[in-house]
């Protein structure tokens, strides 16, 4: 199992939260996510051999939020 955290621009409140933590979590090969809105963080643990960070960085930009 692998882990990355995610640097996100544009989370506010707890609607980005629950937003940002589901796109991850549809993934395959995602099997946790822990999002902060505060520091702007996604720390996600994954299966390398399912899921790419690349995949996750377009998940997350595709509920409108941008990646750093």
């Amino acid at each position: 199992m692998e882990q990355t955290t995610l640097k996100i621009e544009g989370m506010t409140c707890d609607h980005c939260k629950a937003a940002v933590t589901t796109a991850l979590q549809e993934l395959e090969g995602v099997s946790e996510v822990n999002v902060n809105v505060e520091e702007g963080t996604a720390k996600v643990a994954y299966n390398a051999s399912s899921v790419s960070v690349s995949d996750m960085n377009e998940a997350v930009e595709e509920q409108g939020y941008d990646i750093v």
